[in-house]
């Protein structure tokens, strides 16, 4: 049984090292990742919600981070132990519920490249692709609405 629910500033720690030990940030996309933080002011700053495992050790799921306005997807991760589960598939049911109580139509979302089939099996629609911007982030990553319906 999975729960969705809002994140408190306790989870910052466990959700910055999500990010940060995410296989889908090796190799040549390590870099975005290194010395990433989710603390405590990001939580309280946006509409951040956590998956948890609620019938077996409470472990952590997956996250996102919805900022309103401008509306965006800013932030989305699945633990790699629950990769394939519907973990991300409830996050962005969750996510879309969201924003339509905030009066929110569609929610941007920059893709991590390896994210982009994903993104486009929940219906986003690919609008542009954000260029890469060194030093910061090394190479272009497509660019989607997520309608909220």
């Amino acid at each position: 049984m999975v729960m969705i629910r809002q994140a408190s500033a306790r989870d910052a720690g466990r959700l910055g090292r999500m990010v940060r030990s995410s296989e889908a940030y090796k190799g040549k996309y390590a870099s975005m990742v290194v010395g990433y933080r989710v603390g405590p002011d990001y939580i309280e700053a946006h509409r951040v919600f956590v998956a948890v495992d609620e019938e077996g050790d409470g472990r952590l799921l997956g996250f996102y981070s919805l900022i309103v306005d401008p509306p965006e997807l800013d932030l989305m991760f699945v633990a790699d132990h629950a990769q394939g589960a519907g973990i991300g598939r409830l996050l962005m049911e969750h996510m879309r519920g969201e924003a339509r109580r905030a009066g929110i139509v569609s929610v941007r979302v920059v893709s991590h490249p390896p994210a982009e089939g994903f993104y486009r099996s929940v219906g986003a629609q690919w609008i542009g692709t954000d260029w890469a911007r060194p030093p910061a982030v090394m190479w272009d990553r497509p660019e989607f609405i997520i309608p909220v319906g």
